[in-house]
C-alpha cells in the first residue's frame, strides 16, 4: 500500500513553520474572482489552521481602474507603479477599504475563519512620506521626472496592532493605504507594504501571489521560471531587462523583504488550485523561492 506521500512530505515543515506568521499578498486579479478567492482563502484557512499566523495584504489594481474609469479619471502607471492624483486617492479609499476588504474578509469567514479588515492607516500601522518627485527609467527605457502625486514610501511599521489581531487567533487583511504626518492618507504600492509588514513582524515568509508561474528568466516563455534564486540572479535579470511593468514593484519588494531579514521569499501563480499549499509544503514547490545569497539556500527537504 502506498503511503499518503503529500501528508507525510509536509510533516518537516509543519514542525518548522508551527508558530511562525508568513505575509500572504493577493493581487487585485485574484480578489477580483470569486471562484479564485475561494480557493485561495481555503488554503490560507488550512495554513491557519496548522498554527500558523497569516497575514493577508491585498492589492486592487484592476478594480481601481474599473472604478477610475467609470469616473472618467486617467490610468497612469510608470515602471508598474500607479500616478495617483487626489481624485484617484478618494476611488483607491473607496475601493481597497469598503469592496475589497468586505470581500476579503468575507471569504475567509466562509472558509470558517475569524478575519479583521484593516489598512495601513488603522493604529499608524504603515508610516508613509509622501514620495518626492524622481527620475524614473520607464519601460521603454527612457529616464524622466516623475511626479506620483500621493503615493507614499513606507517609513516604519508599527506591527502592535496586527499582533493584537495575531494574538486573538484572527487573520488581519490590510489595505494598501498608508499614513503620512504633513498629507494624511497615501496610497502605498501592495508588494512594498507586504515586504515592510513582513519585516515589521519578523516574518518567516513573504508569498506574493500573482498572476505569473514565478520568476521568469524570459518573460515570453512560460517554462523559463526560475526554481531557486538570490540576489545576485535578481539583479543580472534586472540589469538583462528581464522584468517589466508590475513585475517591478514586486522585484523590489521581494529585494527590500530578504535585505530587511526575511529568509524566505515566494513568487507564485496564485491562479493555480492548491499552489499556496504546494509552495509551502513540497520540496520543489510550485512558484521561485529567493533567499539572500546562494548560501542561504535551503537545505532539502525544507523549502
Amino acid at each position: 500500500m502506498e503511503r499518503p506521500l503529500l501528508l507525510l512530505d509536509a510533516v518537516p515543515y509543519l514542525r518548522a513553520y508551527a508558530g511562525q506568521t508568513f505575509v500572504v499578498k493577493l493581487g487585485g486579479e485574484l480578489v477580483g474572482d470569486a471562484d479564485r478567492l475561494a480557493t485561495v482563502t481555503r488554503d490560507i484557512a488550512v495554513l491557519h489552521r496548522l498554527n500558523i499566523r497569516i497575514v493577508v495584504v491585498h492589492g486592487g489594481g484592476p478594480q481601481l481602474d474599473a472604478m477610475t474609469t467609470r469616473m472618467g479619471l486617467p490610468i497612469e502607471r510608470i515602471a508598474g507603479r500607479r500616478v495617483t492624483s487626489p481624485e484617484v486617492l478618494e476611488a483607491a479609499k473607496m475601493v481597497f477599504r469598503g469592496q475589497l476588504s468586505l470581500d476579503l474578509v468575507t471569504a475567509l469567514m466562509n472558509q470558517g475563519e475569524r478575519a479583521v479588515g484593516l489598512s495601513g492607516v488603522d493604529g499608524s500601522t504603515v508610516q508613509a512620506a509622501r514620495r518626492p518627485e524622481a527620475l524614473v527609467t520607464d519601460d521603454a527605457g527612457v529616464r524622466r521626472s516623475v511626479d506620483f502625486g500621493e503615493v507614499g514610501d513606507v517609513t516604519g511599521v508599527d506591527g502592535e496592532l496586527l499582533e493584537s489581531v495575531l494574538a486573538s487567533g484572527s487573520i488581519p487583511v490590510v489595505s494598501p493605504l498608508g499614513v503620512c504626518e504633513d498629507t494624511g492618507v497615501v496610497n502605498v504600492n501592495a508588494d512594498t507594504m507586504a515586504a515592510e509588514i513582513a519585516i515589521g513582524l519578523g516574518a518567516a515568509k513573504l508569498l506574493l501571489l500573482t498572476r505569473a508561474a514565478g520568476i521568469l528568466t524570459d518573460v515570453d516563455k512560460a517554462d523559463s521560471l526560475l526554481h531557486w534564486a538570490d540576489l545576485d540572479q535578481l539583479k543580472e535579470l534586472g540589469a538583462g531587462g528581464s522584468f517589466k511593468a508590475g513585475m517591478r514593484p514586486k522585484i523590489a519588494a521581494v529585494t527590500r523583504a530578504l535585505a530587511g531579514g526575511v529568509p524566505r521569499v515566494h513568487v507564485l501563480d496564485g491562479r493555480r488550485d492548491g499552489a499556496l499549499l504546494e509552495e509551502v509544503f513540497t520540496t520543489d514547490g510550485c512558484g521561485t523561492l529567493v533567499v539572500a545569497a546562494a548560501d542561504d539556500t535551503p537545505a532539502e527537504p525544507l523549502r
